[in-house]
């Protein structure tokens, strides 16, 4: 995890597997330190997204809670995180060729990288200084308790269930299963027409005459 304005390196943890519980670990524990961003910038691999309705996975609902903006680049297209790329190329480069022996071996790399990378290391898209002299912390503070969701008054809102769908004139509509147990919020856009929102993120456009979010 970097700042994009800096290139400051906030974390840099080797794990054992793409799955969300390790994930937002190591996210919560930089959210405390460091504050809460306004946006995540990020690919379309696991955990970060997913083939639900606006491509969101629990764990960016998770940030859409925090108050943290997914932006996910479009599938393919890495040069649209360059900058984080670039970083991964080096990273890769100076600490998994070869790669440590064990996990424990190969944290200690990561932490040596991210030590240098911080504060020893010009960068020329920041006039050779380094992240460190730039970065500062976000003001920001991790909440303790993760709020719920609210929308304007003129929103109507409907709570997914477990199986990930909402209730509209008694009848199932699907929306996703990664927003199970949240509120959604429907903006009426025109006749039997409306927006489907969580939070400030839209999942896409419900049709009532089809019962279906598109």
């Amino acid at each position: 995890m970097a700042d994009r304005y800096s290139r400051y390196l906030l974390g840099c943890k080797g794990l054992k597997s793409t799955g969300k519980e390790g994930v937002s670990e190591v996210f919560k524990e930089l959210f405390r330190e460091y504050g809460l961003p306004r946006a995540i910038r990020s690919d379309n691999g696991t955990p970060f997204a997913s083939t639900a309705l606006a491509r969101l996975s629990e764990l960016s609902v998770w940030w859409i809670r925090l108050g943290i903006r997914p932006e996910l680049i479009e599938p393919g297209k890495p040069q649209q995180n360059g900058q984080h790329e670039y970083m991964h190329r080096v990273l890769k480069a100076e600490t998994a060729r070869p790669p440590g022996a064990n996990l424990w071996r190969q944290q200690k790399l990561f932490n040596g990288f991210r030590e240098e990378y911080n504060q020893d290391r010009p960068h020329e898209g920041i006039d050779l200084r380094t992240p460190a002299e730039l970065y500062s912390h976000s003001k920001i503070a991790m909440p303790a308790v993760v709020p719920d969701l609210s929308y304007p008054a003129h929103y109507e809102t409907r709570l997914v269930s477990r199986n990930g769908g909402i209730r509209w004139d008694d009848r199932w509509v699907c929306v996703s299963t990664t927003c199970a147990g949240q509120r959604v919020g429907l903006e009426e856009t025109g006749d039997g027409l409306w927006d489907v929102f969580l939070g400030p993120v839209k999942l896409g456009r419900f049709i009532e005459e089809k019962y279906r979010i598109s």
